[in-house]
């Protein structure tokens, strides 16, 4: 989510840099709601903003309602209580991939709740270092809002279109150990959540829920489940700069340097290459003001992008993959990350060009991007490089946090399958490679248990689901020893099914997050049959038929559950024995 998204980019030559570079409009990503009657918005459908979920079904939704206060969404959330009506709350992006969104019955009396307007600055109080926003506000405004009076949020993802309540309902983080650490949610002063209640009190209430409340640790990390968001109190700090350097090394001892890496540099990540067998290491750590530098991160993968090239460049990875040519995809992928470091991952110096490391400026200009959000409409000439409404990247993610005592074995897993496979990651290459950022424990009863690194991976997904991939059997592997082997904790708001399976016996409080769930929503307005199957309300995740391991929707245990017809079987991990993956094997 996404945005986590950060490995989102998928170069070929020269000329991706040049029009990456060049090209300024675009058309911003549509609603994810679509609704038959626009007068009366109903009979709906909702998406996300890759325009698919895990499963690929459609979100019906009768009714939906865009409140432009906190009274008129406490209207409709009393509205829904009375009426005992499923209701679920969409964000302006909707950029989780799981199916959060999407409220029980389908084709039933149902409704969604849209913040797309509440999108308010309410409050800024330079004294007290907080600011108050609508849940609707995105990253940018409060980075933006904040940054006018010369305060900043210390951490945040790397991706500003996610929504205030979104992020932090979903767990999103930027990468750090040092102080709270990265997660926004652990910035929180305050919330004020609006919760189902009795006919008593109007069959709504809004609770103020302040860093000293007994349930705080339940609500700032909540799945939508316990009601609807309508403002935020964060935390900032003064305005400081960072000095960024980014320095390349081979990948032999990763498993060693990985663990204190990140608690030598407040705002470190490393970027994985495990095919190209190299890392690249992000020094990033606060600077005095006084130092020179006007630095601006403008992430060539959250920029504007020519449709046209879009389309070029998933045909040339269908293509590769339809003939299995993996020396394409390698070459492409040393390609892409070769062109990414010569032009600095995107940082400039001055706004404008990258003349060399340190990359030096305030932390507005440099803690996240997204550029291709603000450009007026221009009838999809260019566009998000993931705009679904146009021929564009199509991947599933894979992203676990796995604990720091566990880190040094999870990456020499990894190595172990790619000395097998030397090829097999140039496909997570393609985007990238592996974003590993560090994420603290929170004391969110959802939120992270440890202190981890988090392992983001995307790769290559087919519009055919029965399509398998390149490397289907490595890819599951990797999933299924972060998920099972090392105890991987899966990122709420990413991930395909298989990740989520049994995923609240990790957390030791989850316990207490339910009587808090049950206080708030008893009648589970707000719950939806995924959220029960994730929290270990309902049946799990896993939806077993032929081809679901493709997916990532079971784990297969015969060979139907892959692609036979295909030469893809259901075999043990070629390393970890107990996975059961989709191996290919050349038909005779």
């Amino acid at each position: 989510m996404l945005q986590s998204a950060t490995n989102l980019i998928s170069c070929v030559g020269l000329t991706t840099l040049f029009l990456s570079f060049f090209w300024v409009n675009s058309s911003p990503p549509d609603d994810p709601i679509n609704c038959l009657s626009s007068k009366t918005s109903s009979h709906c459908t909702v998406t996300n903003s890759y325009g698919e979920f895990p499963d690929r079904t459609i979100c019906e939704v009768s009714n939906v309602y865009y409140p432009k206060t906190e009274q008129e969404l406490l209207a409709f959330v009393s509205m829904a209580s009375k009426n005992k009506t499923k209701v679920k709350v969409s964000t302006r992006y909707s950029h989780s991939i799981p199916k959060l969104v999407c409220p029980d019955s389908q084709k039933g009396n149902n409704m969604l709740i849209s913040t797309l307007y509440l999108n308010r600055t309410l409050a800024i109080n330079a004294s007290t270092m907080t600011m108050t926003v609508e849940s609707g506000a995105t990253l940018k405004d409060v980075i933006e809002g904040s940054a006018k009076f010369g305060m900043a949020l210390p951490n945040g993802p790397y991706w500003w279109g996610l929504t205030i309540g979104g992020l932090i309902s979903t767990g999103a983080h930027g990468s750090s150990l040092w102080g709270v650490g990265s997660s926004v949610h652990d910035y929180i002063e305050q919330l004020r959540i609006i919760t189902p209640a009795g006919s008593s009190e109007g069959y709504a209430k809004i609770r103020i829920i302040d860093s000293s409340h007994p349930h705080i640790n339940a609500a700032k990390v909540s799945l939508g489940v316990l009601g609807v968001i309508s403002q935020v109190t964060l935390r900032l700090e003064p305005m400081f700069k960072r000095s960024i350097t980014m320095f390349q090394s081979n990948d032999s001892d990763l498993e060693e340097q990985a663990v204190n890496f990140g608690k030598e540099h407040e705002f470190a990540d490393i970027t994985w290459y495990p095919s190209q067998r190299k890392a690249v290491y992000r020094i990033d750590d606060r600077v005095s003001s006084n130092v020179s530098g006007n630095g601006l991160n403008n992430f060539i993968g959250f920029r504007s992008t020519p449709t046209l090239l879009m389309a070029i460049i998933r045909s040339l990875e269908e293509s590769q993959e339809s003939t299995r040519d993996v020396n394409g995809k390698c070459i492409t992928a040393k390609m892409t990350t070769s062109i990414l470091a010569t032009a600095g991952l995107s940082f400039t110096n001055d706004g404008k060009t990258f003349k060399g490391y340190p990359v030096i400026g305030f932390q507005n200009r440099l803690q996240a991007s997204g550029s291709c959000l603000d450009s007026p409409h221009d009838n999809q000439i260019t566009a998000c490089p993931w705009d679904h409404r146009v021929k564009s990247q199509y991947f599933h993610q894979t992203t676990i946090s796995i604990a720091l005592p566990n880190v040094k074995n999870f990456i020499e897993d990894i190595q172990k399958l790619r000395d097998i496979e030397p090829q097999s990651f140039c496909n997570a290459e393609l985007y990238n490679g592996i974003l590993m950022r560090y994420v603290k424990a929170s004391n969110a009863y959802l939120g992270k248990q440890e202190d981890a690194i988090d392992f983001d991976i995307t790769y290559y997904r087919s519009k055919n689901p029965n399509k398998p991939r390149l490397h289907e059997d490595v890819f599951e592997e990797v999933e299924q020893l972060g998920i099972f082997k090392h105890g991987g904790i899966p990122h709420w708001g990413k991930n395909r099914n298989v990740a989520f399976e049994g995923v609240i016996r990790k957390f030791a409080k989850a316990g207490e997050f339910l009587k808090v769930k049950n206080l708030y929503d008893p009648f589970g307005i707000f719950s939806s049959e995924w959220t029960d199957q994730i929290l270990g309300l309902g049946d799990g995740v896993s939806i077993v038929k032929g081809g679901c391991a493709l997916e990532g929707l079971c784990i297969c245990s015969d060979d139907l559950h892959c692609a036979p017809e295909k030469g893809y079987f259901c075999r043990p991990g070629r390393d970890y024995k107990d996975a059961r993956v989709c191996r290919h094997f050349k038909q005779v």
